[in-house]
């Protein structure tokens, strides 16, 4: 007896999100831009997991914006840099995560996202007093928080003041999940969350050198923004 066996092909885009103005840097994401391909969360959990990016999106319908996140481990309501490139790929003006609806702008040079603070998920927010301490700052160690003496551990968001009069922060980010990703190039959500504390527009340089943009609006809405470039498209078959 012939069995025939078929095969499943899913595309992925790999985008960097927050890019430095040469283009180089930003986070890298994944983009599953047919969502039916995973139609399950343990399988968009796997291929998330697989693919090691700190996050990966899964397009359920490119008309409506509607999305769905994941990083390696977990399953996110929100996220700032996978709607900030998913929204530049499918040229959306609005993008659905599961937190809600999120308004898009574009302005030839950078896509600008409206989210809330609240949607984000926490990041201990850690003031150092200079860049040079930032710069310096190891791996902390997974799950612990941040101790007395403010030596940082686990997941935490450290940031120190390039040019406070224009707004120019130095960053870096740890999240401590445990799922492969010690720092992240680039995080959308603790820009919001450091925005909303200061209460300022900010212009962010995380990680290597990549660029994040803020600005507080009306009602708790602060915008999003940064460069996206097409990194490649790969083609995985099951």
């Amino acid at each position: 007896m012939n069995t025939t066996v078929t095969s499943r092909a899913t595309d992925i885009d790999v985008l960097r999100v927050f890019c430095a103005g040469d283009g180089r840097y930003g986070n890298a994401l994944g983009v599953v831009r047919d969502g039916r391909t995973h139609p399950d969360e343990a399988s968009r959990q796997a291929l998330a997991k697989e693919l090691g990016f700190s996050e990966t999106v899964f397009v359920d319908d490119p008309e409506r914006g509607d999305v769905d996140i994941f990083t390696p481990g977990v399953r996110l309501p929100f996220a700032g840099h996978p709607l900030v490139g998913a929204a530049w790929l499918l040229d959306l003006e609005v993008i659905c995560p599961q937190a809600g609806e999120v308004w898009v702008r574009g302005d030839g040079e950078f896509t600008w996202i409206e989210a809330r603070a609240e949607w984000a998920p926490p990041w201990p927010l850690c003031r150092y007093d200079s860049v040079a301490e930032v710069d310096a700052l190891d791996v902390p160690e997974p799950g612990v928080g941040v101790p007395p003496g403010r030596s940082p551990r686990g997941r935490i968001y450290a940031w120190a003041w390039e040019d406070e009069a224009a707004g120019r922060i130095r960053a870096r980010a740890f999240p401590g999940r445990g799922d492969g990703i010690d720092e992240d190039e680039a995080t959308g959500a603790a820009a919001l969350l450091l925005t909303a504390e200061l209460g300022r527009a900010l212009n962010i340089t995380q990680g290597r050198g990549s660029q994040i943009l803020t600005a507080p609006g009306p009602d708790g809405v602060i915008e999003l923004g940064g460069r996206v470039r097409l990194e490649r498209t790969l083609t995985l078959t099951r």
